[in-house]
């Protein structure tokens, strides 16, 4: 397994154990009411609000991972699907969980709520939904750039390009637009997707390929992951995923340069009363969440596809259409 270039990536071999210790995990129960860990807004009297604002969008990130993976694990299903990172936390403390999990929602709300209290003080300007100009110029890609893709259908089969284009860029997400424009594919999905900044498709136009839970905002090498891609607009054919990050590092694609994570995919795709194995790698940008690459291999056709970025077009001038 080897990143999309020539450039070296670190490498681990994680033993099972630390999979098996996610998967054994603490389980949530009704018993337990999670009460915030008060955290001293003093701490952040030297703060700026943009860092006051940036700090609040990570610790809202960390807790959504956690409340999703609790609600999935208990199959209460309090946090609906497209919820996106901000989750309510009203939502997220009644999932009510126990052990680490439990400390770790506790910690994330006392410290949110510190946050808000220091950016009161200081009379911060709510943080506003688009991305501020400093984190957006910090991006491999801008507003309105065009991301080209080749996707072939198997390893040796005919190639076709498609691009999205980049319509927003916002504090917890990415606003992609496709519109028909006449070039094959011809049946690929036209609309709007939408990207967290952890590079989960949450949402997408049917037909579409989407993972809205399948990757967490803090993946370094060797963590584990799981959730589920899914056909939009199909309730019939869905995989069952499990991924590791298997490599790291600085990669160029695209004439871009890239902070990438390497996922190295395993599980189950179902259409319908059929079952059957999928693998295969993604590779996405950690500091934006876009996708890089995507393989995957399975006898169901939605989920034997290749996936490559191979160009990213210039913005069109203004008044240029």
């Amino acid at each position: 397994m080897r990143a999309p270039d020539s450039t070296p990536c670190t490498r681990l071999s994680v033993p099972a154990a630390l999979l098996a210790g996610v998967l054994l995990a603490a389980c949530a129960t009704p018993a337990v009411d999670v009460v915030p860990v008060p955290s001293n807004p003093a701490e952040f009297i030297t703060w700026d609000c943009a860092r006051l604002h940036d700090e609040r969008d990570a610790v809202q990130q960390r807790a959504a991972d956690v409340a999703w993976a609790v609600d999935e694990r208990a199959g209460n299903n309090i946090l609906a699907l497209g919820m996106g990172v901000a989750v309510f936390w009203p939502a997220m403390l009644a999932l009510r969980p126990e052990g680490l999990e439990h400390a770790e929602l506790a910690r994330l709300k006392g410290r949110f709520e510190a946050l808000e209290a220091a950016a009161a003080q200081k009379n911060c300007p709510p943080p506003g939904v688009e991305l501020p100009a400093a984190r957006m110029a910090a991006l491999p890609l801008a507003l309105g750039e065009h991301l080209v893709y080749e996707d072939r259908p198997r390893a040796r089969g005919p190639a076709t390009e498609w691009a999205l284009q980049v319509g927003a860029l916002r504090r917890t997400e990415t606003e992609y637009r496709r519109r028909a424009d006449g070039k094959p594919p011809a049946a690929a999905p036209t609309g709007t997707w939408l990207q967290d900044r952890a590079g989960n498709i949450t949402q997408a136009p049917d037909g579409a390929l989407s993972w809205p839970r399948l990757l967490r905002g803090e993946l370094s090498l060797g963590a584990v992951t799981a959730g589920e891609m899914r056909v939009v607009g199909d309730a019939y054919t869905r995989a069952r995923l499990r991924g590791q990050v298997v490599a790291v590092g600085p990669q160029t694609v695209a004439g871009r340069r890239f902070d990438v994570i390497v996922l190295e995919l395993f599980g189950d795709a179902q259409r319908g009363d059929t079952t059957t194995r999928v693998d295969g790698a993604m590779v996405i940008d950690r500091a934006s969440g876009v996708l890089l690459r995507l393989d995957l291999r399975s006898a169901i056709s939605e989920f034997s596809l290749q996936r490559r970025l191979v160009r990213v077009e210039a913005a069109a001038p203004a008044g240029g259409g």
